[in-house]
């Protein structure tokens, strides 16, 4: 099976929050983590990594916090899991980060992951933002606050 990590899975419910919101709004890292149920510490250590990524932007002051850089619709699930995972690929091979591999002089697909890599990260390219926000987001609104409806 192919997964991302939880952190990476985390990043993307802490976009998808600001993404319901109306552009240009900012969230606190507390904020963010009230409404997607993610702690305090890890929705500001993604914030952070999302901001150096240029995928979000933080304001200082009174009413500062983050918000996203660009239109939902402008942000793909790519860059989001290359910001926090770093280079997309079922296998180090041929994502171009560089990593030493024991079973490399031995490999007979080495060199044959690269294309394989790439189709994963044009597919994911080619999901925004927007598109992983709920369909209903009154349902999402009404299960947070505890009434128990499910989605």
């Amino acid at each position: 099976m192919i997964r991302m990590t939880k952190l990476t899975d985390y990043g993307i419910v802490i976009l998808t929050h600001m993404a319901m919101e109306a552009p240009g709004s900012l969230h606190t890292a507390q904020d963010l983590s009230s409404k997607s149920r993610v702690p305090v510490p890890t929705a500001s250590k993604l914030l952070k990594s999302l901001a150096r990524a240029g995928l979000v932007v933080s304001h200082r002051g009174r009413n500062g916090g983050y918000g996203l850089s660009r239109d939902a619709d402008d942000i793909s699930v790519a860059e989001i899991i290359a910001a926090i995972e770093g280079p997309i690929g079922l296998t180090e091979c041929g994502t171009g980060a560089g990593s030493a591999c024991d079973m490399e002089p031995f490999c007979a697909a080495k060199g044959r992951w690269a294309p394989i890599n790439q189709a994963i990260e044009r597919a994911l390219q080619d999901v925004p933002l927007s598109a992983m926000k709920p369909a209903q987001p009154e349902r999402l609104v009404r299960l947070e606050a505890g009434t128990g409806v499910a989605p």
